[in-house]
């Protein structure tokens, strides 16, 4: 898809603010590039679509998103090969996505000319912004919530959609200590978990902000009836290999389906490697670790890619993943390889590469 087919009005920054920031030093999600793409949706159709300079929104006190939460957004990535082209990796699998949660959501669906083409404009606007540094990336924030001026609890007539860029760097810098969290729920049975919608994170941060004083980078959650079967981490899909098998949750209502997590789950399943996506308790993970036929256990997402765990914290004991040497370990196999085919060093046969 090309932005031939759209009008998109281009308002250039008057100045770059690239010079500000030290790309060999990036922070996740602190800096942001020049320009953003707006649309904003009313009567029915997409109207004023712009690439304009990044900045402030104005908005009324009573704007319904800010009251009702009808909020949902997506992550995704940008790279350059070696011959300085801008690569995205499976941006119509956002695309869709995003839509899925807009219905759940009772929102306006985007169609994909506006999406792609906005997101093309923008990366061709900032294309120098995409870093070229080993690990790092543009990370790709496409969002959208209610602009309805109302007080009332009803689905707004009236969206904003939006996309905005920053260089970033390595989301974990080392392999993390999560804890199994048994009180709290991130989602239930006919909920909102599968919708990537901002109020998702919300109600997560009070038992996140626990675990981490206790000294833990993140939560496993657990299913809302029982809390014995695994969902998924905060901020990411949660993966095993147990004997030898990459074993995941199957997905649900209530577990995102993550775009990584697919990727991840097709690639094991070219190298012949056998991926079970089926329920998973706490109790078999436990004793996969206690018995050894548990080697790995990792978390995987846009943001944060393929990160290993070290320690998984469960009533009240840590318990050990076992050290695998970086070259050893599936999660760093398959890690490599998701590098190599997203910065276009290896040849791409799932078609998943969309070059800008």
């Amino acid at each position: 898809m090309t932005t031939d087919l759209l009008q998109i009005e281009m308002q250039k920054a008057s100045q770059s603010r690239i010079q500000e920031v030290d790309f060999n030093n990036l922070p996740f999600g602190k800096h942001f590039a020049d320009h953003m793409f707006v649309a904003d949706y009313a009567d029915g159709q997409w109207t004023d679509l712009r690439v304009v300079p990044f900045g402030d929104f104005s908005f009324n006190p009573a704007l319904s998103s800010l009251h009702y939460g009808q909020s949902i957004f997506e992550g995704m990535k940008a790279y350059k090969n070696e011959a300085g082209e801008v690569l995205m990796f499976r941006p119509l699998d956002n695309w869709a996505r995003m839509n899925e949660s807009a219905k759940r959501m009772c929102m306006a669906t985007i169609p994909e000319d506006v999406f792609m083409g906005g997101l093309e404009a923008l990366l061709r606007t900032d294309a120098d912004w995409v870093p070229s540094q080993p690990g790092s990336s543009l990370y790709i924030r496409p969002y959208m919530f209610a602009t309805d001026v109302y007080l009332g609890v009803a689905a707004s007539k009236t969206y904003r959609f939006c996309i905005f860029t920053c260089p970033v760097g390595v989301y974990y810098s080392k392999p993390l200590k999560v804890k199994v969290e048994m009180e709290y729920i991130r989602s239930a049975p006919g909920g909102v978990g599968s919708a990537k919608c901002a109020g998702n994170y919300a109600g997560s941060l009070y038992p996140t902000v626990q675990a981490q004083q206790a000294g833990y980078d993140q939560l496993i959650w657990t299913d809302a009836t029982e809390h014995q079967y695994i969902e998924e981490s905060g901020t990411m899909n949660v993966m095993f290999v147990i004997d030898g098998k990459l074993v995941t949750p199957a997905l649900s209502d209530s577990i995102l389906n993550g775009v990584t997590r697919r990727s991840i789950v097709e690639i094991a399943q070219s190298w012949g490697t056998t991926v079970e996506e089926r329920k998973v308790s706490i109790r078999e993970v436990i004793d996969g670790i206690e018995n050894g036929s548990l080697t790995e256990a990792f978390g995987a997402g846009t943001a944060v890619v393929v990160s290993p765990f070290q320690a998984i914290g469960y009533e009240g004991k840590d318990y050990m993943l076992p050290e695998r040497a970086a070259t050893d370990s599936f999660a760093a196999r398959v890690k490599e390889y998701m590098s190599d085919l997203r910065t276009g060093k290896i040849e791409d046969t799932f078609g998943w590469t969309y070059k800008i």
